[in-house]
């Protein structure tokens, strides 16, 4: 998400943090389709700290993909 001013569709606020789902461990992390073994990589989530609405979801280290 850019420099752009985030302001959340379900409530209009401009509030917005970051949270991680998976770490270390590869549970809760994405993984290639097919790759039971593969750690993958966490999820860094940017949403509204008003309602919780997400505003982005991206894979923080998308090179395990390639």
């Amino acid at each position: 998400m850019g420099n752009e001013k985030l302001v959340c569709k379900a409530c209009g606020s401009d509030t917005f943090t970051t949270g991680q789902v998976g770490g270390t461990s590869s549970q809760g992390n994405i993984r290639p389709i097919g790759s039971i073994m593969a750690v993958g990589s966490p999820l860094i989530m940017t949403f509204c700290k008003s309602c919780g609405e997400v505003a982005s979801i991206k894979v923080e280290n998308p090179k395990k993909f390639k």
